[in-house]
């Protein structure tokens, strides 16, 4: 028998095997849970970056997927003078640029493309509008159904959708109009004050359930798949609390700097940009109760109870709970990079933060005491998504006498992007006389073994809008109370006299501010 030893911390990899049961089910049944109504999609804001990038692509795969209810029709509006033959110009060199342009699909998924020109401020554009959408409704039997999708800036929010109720197209059910909902992205305002003036003015034109507040995150799969993974599985759920878990790191991280985007980063820095939304929904997907049904409100409600948690963050104690940083020159994939105040439009004594690490806590049974580190930031080592679980050591190494050393906690990594996949790190003994232990990992690639169509975010949400089904969509409760939280973080770290000694500068392609170690080893 062995008395000599060590613990070697060299990661194998066991790849998990995975058996799908045949259910009867063809993969192209799951593009859509039910039926869709036939229906109308108005993009408003139809020549912005957002639908030439995303929105178009997204419904172009659909339709090749026979994802897109049947039948349906897409109108493009925007400001910019345009008739239909020249957006369908604009959404096919989008197309083909994004890689997804596919020749045999294009002329039937063309001819449901329209334009019409609007001025986002001038109430009669909206009602030639509106009779456009009856027109188009009569000639393609869409039964008045619309979607208004806002893909402008948050600025526009308010006026358009004033605009769009003035018009007549809000109410459901109401001359020749069918069901009516309307689209809006992050961030749903600026703080807890214009958040809720954007509601008000939401709801004066639309009632609770035809407002749907989008965050593409939640519709990632992987993401989805937290749920699954904790409330299906008997395994995990037991240990997933204070008992068991030491602390949990939700991180954000792209290569990518403010790029185009400077005019609305410098109002926002990086709390508004991921915290209010991105990073709070993480957090409440890894942290939430059980509901007692996989229904939109009943998740949602147990969303809120998280976010109602949250313990007042300590405001004269941020060096202890939040480190903030901003990207300076670096190298990233052996490219050279400028500095974020060295970016076009941003002011060059800029003091907005582009990295952000978060230490909260949650004043509650199941994670009373148990650290959550929010960490999100620009211009890093690496792009990457993930939610990871640090379990608590053994409390008790009877292998103590002969390793010597700390035996690794196991670790449990639910990783979101660029790797879609699920990661379990555990200890195992070395083969040999000696007694080793090393960690070992074992891996479940989340599209192994499935031959289905993949749906992206957009596509995914675009089907929840025109179901009706808001289970992945934010409810203004849970939008009040991430800015009741953040609020008074930021107003700190914006009023107060010191706020430069605040940010700590990071180069390019790093691992962010060194002193964002601290946070977690204290």
């Amino acid at each position: 028998m062995a008395t000599t030893g060590s613990n070697q911390n060299t990661e194998l990899k066991a790849t998990a095997s995975v058996t799908t049961p045949d259910l009867g089910i063809a993969p192209d049944e799951c593009v859509a849970t039910e039926p869709i109504d036939p229906c109308t999609i108005v993009i408003v804001g139809a020549t912005g970056d957002l639908t030439a990038r995303k929105l178009i692509p997204a419904l172009f795969n659909l339709y090749l997927s026979e994802g897109l209810p049947e039948p349906f029709q897409i109108v493009g509006c925007g400001r910019t003078d345009l008739d239909s033959s020249d957006f369908r110009e604009k959404m096919k060199a989008a197309l083909q640029s994004a890689g997804m342009f596919k020749p045999d699909g294009w002329p039937s998924f063309a001819a449901a493309l329209h334009y019409r020109t609007i001025d986002y401020q001038d109430l009669g554009s909206y009602g030639r509008l509106a009779k456009s959408l009856r027109e188009i409704d009569h000639q393609n039997h869409t039964r008045g159904n619309r979607i208004f999708y806002i893909a402008l800036p948050p600025v526009l929010y308010m006026t358009v959708a004033e605009m769009i109720g003035r018009s007549g197209l809000s109410p459901e059910q109401v001359d020749g109009n069918g069901w009516s909902r309307i689209v809006v992205e992050k961030p749903f305002g600026t703080n807890l004050q214009t958040a809720v003036e954007l509601d008000q003015s939401l709801h004066r034109y639309f009632q609770e359930h035809q407002i749907f507040r989008i965050d593409h995150y939640l519709a990632k799969e992987t993401v989805q798949n937290v749920l699954m993974l904790r409330f299906a599985n008997s395994l995990f759920e037991p240990i997933w609390n204070r008992r068991y878990v030491d602390h949990v790191s939700i991180t954000a991280t792209e290569t990518l700097g403010v790029e185009h985007r400077a005019g609305y980063y410098e109002q926002s820095g990086v709390l508004r940009d991921m915290f209010q939304n991105h990073m709070m929904q993480l957090l409440a997907l890894t942290a939430m109760e059980p509901p007692s049904r996989f229904e939109a409100d009943l998740v949602r409600d147990e969303k809120g109870k998280v976010f109602r948690a949250l313990r007042p963050f300590p405001i004269n104690e941020l060096q202890n709970h939040l480190v903030l940083g901003q990207y300076a020159a670096g190298m990233i994939n052996e490219r050279s990079v400028s500095g974020y105040r060295q970016e076009s439009g941003v002011n060059p004594n800029s003091l907005t933060p582009t990295y952000a690490r978060m230490k909260v806590f949650l004043d509650n049974w199941r994670w009373q005491g148990v650290p959550f580190y929010m960490t999100s930031g620009k211009r890093l080592a690496q792009k990457i998504t993930e939610i990871a679980i640090q379990f608590k050591t053994v409390p008790h190494s009877m292998f103590r006498h002969i390793l010597g050393k700390t035996i690794v906690a196991n670790r449990l990594i639910l990783g979101v992007y660029p790797e879609e996949k699920i990661t379990l790190t555990f200890q195992t003994k070395n083969p040999g006389a000696r007694v080793c232990l090393r960690t070992v990992t074992m891996d479940f690639q989340y599209h192994q073994s499935y031959s289905g169509p993949i749906l992206d975010a957009y596509e995914k949400v675009l089907i929840d809008c025109m179901l009706g089904d808001q289970t992945l969509f934010w409810r203004q409760d849970g939008v009040e109370k991430c800015w009741s939280f953040l609020t008074p973080i930021l107003n700190e770290c914006e009023s107060c006299n010191d706020r430069g000694e605040m940010l700590n500068f990071y180069p390019a392609g790093s691992e962010g501010p060194f002193e964002a170690q601290s946070l977690i080893e204290g």
